[in-house]
């Protein structure tokens, strides 16, 4: 999601999909409380996706079926899961004249139970038990409607955006069952990294950027079947509509493939472009290589801001560009070194806007000077259960979080900090990081006690 400006419009922005997990019954829907760490490991994992879609004329609407395969990865016995249906999250459970815009039926492999959390999560009891290490899959329809509203799920003229579109798996661990509610401003999404094989059938007219390496085939009469491959990523997104294209490869090797509306300003393209290609390139040298080979840019005039999808970023443009450094960024902060975007927002929205800082060269020494706190209570840590309560305060982490993040490269010197992110990145590579595995790592590179920066700093 997007960050602070500096010479370019503010942008901010709204994001994702993901699911949870359940062990027993009398657990669900908690977040606290939950069984000892050494036998809560994250789970499912190693989940894949196997997904057929066919669209309506305009690519509004998308029905077909769906198959989730995974792991357990827990000591304890897996009994049941939870889809996450993220799509839902603004609409909740629709209207007695309009449904939610994701529904799910006909599940196999799998007892459905009712919907949860405003009906973004559905129970889905498994047959039996299953044990460390052992695999099963659920499979059901799924159809996807897109809202009337611009937004990262919803529409802008012709054009169509599917982020939050597909259920996923949510996620169990030491903290107990992820089935945190929806947030528009900022994202509630907690993932761990799964394979996708998408299959997307609809009309010719319309060109359908997605998540992955994506190839096309010729569908039945007038229509094209665009195939995605993905692997190790958190979630998968498209678009639909009457683009014009582009395609450029990065000195790197990194294919930028540029998707826009005609009425998107020409200078505002040209310019994502040439950041877009600068910056995969640049960040892949600070933080490890792009792992991805692909990443999509959708551009229009009259979106909101920036949304960042594992290869896929979607980009409110206009003559000076957009924040697509940022969002950029975020194929590593979120992306490639995943967080629970729900309990710790700065892990991605502050790195990606210090990487975005420090890509445009800007000067921070004097960047406290756009921050206020509003009591000694508020922390830069705080959660999206915070920031939903105090919305006029989450600009925070996109000031705060990048000052901080400079202030912490002055004080272990560039050379220190630029190895801490390199290896820190390495370390939680398609994992998920936490506020103290950084603060351990941070200490780890140097003599000096860093009790007193965090405290100072707000980061608890």
């Amino acid at each position: 999601m997007w960050s602070f400006p500096s010479g370019r419009r503010l942008f901010v922005v709204l994001l994702v999909l993901v699911v949870s997990v359940a062990f027993g019954a009398s657990d669900a829907g908690s977040t606290t409380g939950g069984p000892d760490v050494s036998r809560a490991a994250a789970t499912p994992d190693r989940a894949r996706y196997d997904v057929t879609l066919r669209s309506d004329a305009d690519g509004g609407h998308w029905t077909g079926r769906q198959r989730v395969s995974f792991r357990n990865a827990s000591d304890r016995p897996l009994r049941e899961v939870y889809l996450r249906l993220w799509g839902n999250g603004e609409d909740q459970c629709g209207t007695p004249d309009a449904r939610s815009p994701v529904t799910v039926s006909h599940v196999d492999g799998g007892t459905p139970d009712g919907l949860a959390v405003n009906c973004t999560a559905l129970l889905i009891a498994l047959p039996k038990p299953l044990t460390r290490g052992q695999r099963t899959s659920v499979a059901f329809d799924v159809s996807i409607t897109v809202p009337d509203r611009n937004a990262r799920f919803g529409r802008e003229g012709a054009y169509r955006f599917l982020g939050n579109a597909l259920p996923v798996l949510a996620v169990h661990d030491a903290k107990g069952w992820h089935l945190d509610p929806y947030v528009a401003t900022g994202e509630s999404f907690y993932a761990l990294t799964g394979d996708f094989r998408v299959r997307l059938d609809h009309p010719s007219a319309l060109k359908v950027p997605a998540t992955g390496h994506t190839r096309t085939l010729s569908g039945g009469p007038g229509r094209t079947v665009t195939l995605s491959v993905a692997n190790r990523v958190r979630d998968f997104a498209w678009a639909a509509g009457p683009f014009r294209t582009a395609t450029e490869t990065t000195p790197g090797g990194v294919r930028v493939k540029s998707y826009w509306a005609p009425g998107t300003p020409a200078a505002g393209v040209r310019l994502n472009r040439v950041d877009a290609v600068a910056s995969i390139d640049r960040f892949g040298r600070e933080f490890g290589r792009y792992p991805y080979g692909e990443i999509d840019l959708v551009m229009t005039s009259g979106f909101g801001g920036g949304m960042e999808y594992p290869g896929l970023v979607l980009l409110g443009t206009t003559e000076e560009g957009s924040a697509v450094v940022h969002e950029v960024a975020h194929q590593w902060w979120y992306g490639i070194v995943g967080n629970d975007e729900y309990a710790s927002p700065w892990l991605d929205e502050s790195f990606a806007q210090y990487a975005n800082a420090r890509f445009y060269g800007w000067d921070t020494r004097d960047c406290w000077s756009d921050v206020y706190w509003p009591d000694d209570s508020t922390a830069l840590t705080g959660s999206m259960a915070y920031w939903s309560r105090h919305p006029g305060e989450y600009h925070l982490v996109y000031t705060a979080g990048p000052c901080a993040l400079a202030d912490l490269e002055r004080t272990l010197g560039a050379d220190t900090m630029a190895q801490l992110l390199k290896r820190y990145a390495q370390d939680h590579w398609y994992g998920v990081s936490t506020t103290a595995d950084f603060k351990k790592a941070a200490q780890a590179l140097t003599d000096e006690d860093l009790g007193p920066f965090w405290e100072t700093h707000r980061i608890r």
